[in-house]
């Protein structure tokens, strides 16, 4: 998830289990104990942790750094997603900052180039630029505007799906430059903060659901 909500950074107060859930037929729903979860599911759930009181008191932060560090896990995530994938996409896009870790290895894995939606202010060329609502005030994001040929398609990834308001703003800027958003796939989805509807009716499939 990128860094730019940081209440989404974290999930509700209390360790809930995770269960699966997608618009992609590869993907289950589950109960909160594990019941019905697929391999990779169960593998992934099982690589993240749970960091009570941070970034402050009372919120639980959904830690990815057991499956980063974990390569037959990390491995196995980047190649379930490219299979997904392959053939429907012809860019990956990465959003900051967690994310670029996922879509680079995805992007990879399909032979495909990686574009990163960071930070306003951090690109050097020219750019689009995003802005969107936090909790208190407003955050922006950019893109170069010649990072994508007219027409094509893109999968946006990230790690966690909050508020939702960063990856609709990522997937506004995508769609100015010329290109068409394929689907925004995420590790986890904090279903409780309904960033989902913030998306619309573009595609979103998470891995897993809180």
């Amino acid at each position: 998830m990128s860094d730019h909500e940081p209440d989404a950074a974290a999930g509700a107060a209390g360790a809930a289990g995770a269960a699966g859930a997608a618009d992609d037929a590869s993907h289950g729903t589950a109960t909160g104990d594990g019941t019905g979860l697929t391999g990779i599911q169960q593998l992934v759930a099982s690589k993240l942790r749970d960091i009570p009181d941070f970034p402050q008191p009372g919120v639980v932060f959904r830690d990815f750094t057991p499956l980063l560090a974990d390569g037959a896990a990390l491995g196995a995530l980047v190649r379930d997603t490219a299979a997904r994938y392959a053939g429907r996409v012809d860019v990956v896009v990465g959003i900051e900052a967690r994310g670029f870790i996922l879509a680079a290895a995805v992007a990879y894995e399909l032979g495909l180039g990686m574009v990163p939606v960071r930070k306003a202010g951090k690109l050097p060329g020219k750019t689009y630029r995003q802005s969107y609502a936090l909790e208190y005030g407003t955050a922006e994001i950019e893109v170069h505007t010649d990072a994508f040929p007219p027409g094509q398609r893109v999968l946006v990834l990230d790690d966690v799906l909050a508020t939702g308001g960063t990856a609709e703003a990522a997937c506004s800027l995508i769609e100015r430059a010329g290109a068409s958003v394929v689907a925004v796939e995420v590790v986890l989805e904090l279903a409780f903060l309904e960033g989902r509807r913030r998306l619309g009716d573009r595609t979103v499939n998470a891995l897993l659901t809180v």
